[in-house]
């Protein structure tokens, strides 16, 4: 083989190698969802007490959860992954009453004064957690405005869906279905997830969304709080299991659920769901907070936006926006900021339409498929110019040696 071929070979399989160890890199620097806030803030200096999900049941007397002494110094994770400060710019939720059904809400906590309105023993919250899910969804933060809920502008109607200790309830969660579809509630938040289908449950879904509302709900209930989960077989759980529900699980800041998490299938999305920041019923003070029911207000809030900032949206449209905007991932990642700012081309179907019994699992991944396809072609571009810069160099060379006659005018030499 001649000196020429063999340094010809050599170059073009030396830019060979680099493009194809630059194009997997410039596809996954692209198409990869961002991911920000690697931790909460707890193991930084920044202690805070527990929101529980429940009380002890076998306690004999209700102690209702204290109030915090402790203020957070900083912004938690979950709303620096959901950009709620520049969130805030497009939407605040204004004029959206979202129903939240869970442990009650306390319609003078810090952050939510003046826009709660808590139906029957709903503003009772010995819990805690309902208050501190209304924060998250509608809070303005109060001294803490970085710790503002997704929705600030929404209106809260407080609805009991389980016992004073926390035990969820399907009579108490049909009965506050019904309450927040004669309210007519823009955003129905169940906060809670029952091991059985009931029709009576089922009907009031149907007749909320028929209504008008956007009913999400967490995907499965939190784990136990005596033994593991290793036990639990997968299964759905109810209203989320419902046709038409948004059925949300809660993530760790990597995007993956938590260890022990209650196995299920079918959810439609992932949102925040672990060292979360807000307030409680009682003072002005913060806890820690985590869980799908967590999730599952995040999901309220991000649903309350795009009602107030697309109005003329079905339900149906509001659903599709939350999750075809997402983070494309194994379980899609809520995306606030992308729901409430992204034109989305595609019509979403005649309005009250059903959606199939299982949550849908498809996702638009157009846009980042279309970000896949430019790095690949910049980086196809790039190595073709790479190469031609070489193949002129080493020919630039080679004439040079020749004196710059023609290849063939002194023959070849070969070893």
């Amino acid at each position: 083989m001649s000196r020429s071929v063999r340094d010809a070979a050599r170059l073009l399989s030396g830019a060979g190698l680099a493009a194809a160890l630059l194009l997997p890199t410039a596809v996954q620097a692209q198409a990869a969802p961002p991911s920000r806030a690697p931790a909460a803030d707890g193991k930084k200096g920044q202690e805070l007490p527990g929101m529980p999900s429940a009380l002890d049941p076998g306690a004999d007397e209700v102690a209702c959860t204290p109030a915090s002494r402790e203020k957070a110094r900083k912004q938690d994770w979950s709303r620096q992954r959901l950009d709620v400060d520049r969130l805030h710019r497009h939407s605040t939720g204004a004029g959206v009453t979202v129903a939240l059904i869970g442990t009650g809400v306390d319609p003078g906590a810090e952050g939510l004064k003046g826009r709660v309105d808590a139906v029957g023993t709903a503003g009772d919250d010995c819990v805690g957690l309902g208050t501190f899910l209304a924060g998250l969804i509608a809070g303005t933060g109060g001294d803490s405005p970085r710790l503002a809920g997704l929705a600030p502008g929404a209106e809260i109607l407080a609805l009991r869906g389980t016992d004073r200790r926390g035990r969820a309830s399907a009579g108490l969660v049909v009965e506050a279905l019904r309450e927040a579809t004669a309210a007519r509630a823009d955003v129905i938040a169940v906060a809670v997830a029952l091991p059985g289908q009931d029709a009576a449950l089922s009907g009031a879904v149907a007749e909320a969304r028929r209504a008008g509302a956007v009913v999400v709900a967490a995907a499965a209930p939190e784990p136990p709080s005596r033994g593991g989960t290793e036990e639990i077989r997968s299964r759905t759980y109810w209203p989320a299991g419902d046709p038409g529900v948004l059925s949300v699980a809660d993530m760790l800041p990597g995007g993956a659920r938590p260890d022990g998490s209650v196995p299920t299938g079918g959810i439609d999305l992932a949102a925040p769901g672990a060292g979360v920041v807000s307030g409680g019923p009682r003072g002005d003070g913060h806890y820690l907070g985590g869980g799908v029911a967590v999730a599952t207000a995040y999901a309220a809030g991000a649903a309350a936006l795009v009602r107030a900032a697309h109005p003329d949206e079905s339900p149906d449209d509001v659903v599709r926006r939350l999750t075809a905007t997402a983070y494309p991932a194994d379980i899609p990642q809520l995306d606030a900021y992308a729901a409430v700012t992204t034109v989305l081309g595609a019509p979403a179907g005649a309005p009250g339409a059903e959606r199939a019994t299982d949550p849908v699992t498809v996702r638009d991944t157009s846009a980042a498929d279309r970000a896949t396809g430019r790095a690949t072609l910049f980086v196809l571009l790039g190595s073709a110019a790479v190469l031609s810069v070489l193949w002129a160099g080493f020919a630039f060379s080679r004439a040079r040696a020749r004196g710059w006659r023609p290849a063939d005018a002194g023959g070849a030499r070969t070893e």
